[in-house]
């Protein structure tokens, strides 16, 4: 798969996105390590499923619709936790 300038600027406008979230929930959960490492992890696994090829018979948005999922339950966690 070719990159092209378009991906570029995408991966570098989510790669902001993401630090200054991870930076927040690093302050809002600091003695959560390992949920806000999950979240990290989620968020990693969406972007690559956005950056993969679209057909993929469903399961490629299946996918992230579960991980968006996912992504809330952390959160909700994260905040019943603090």
């Amino acid at each position: 798969m070719k990159l092209n300038f378009a991906h570029l600027i995408l991966a570098f406008a989510l790669g902001i996105m993401a630090t200054g979230g991870v930076l927040i929930q690093n302050a809002q959960a600091a003695y959560q390590p390992h949920m806000v490492n999950a979240l990290d992890s989620l968020r990693a696994a969406r972007h690559q499923l956005e950056i993969a090829e679209e057909d993929k018979g469903g399961h490629r948005a299946r996918a992230i619709g579960i991980i968006d999922n996912a992504i809330q339950e952390v959160k909700a966690g994260i905040a019943v936790g603090n």
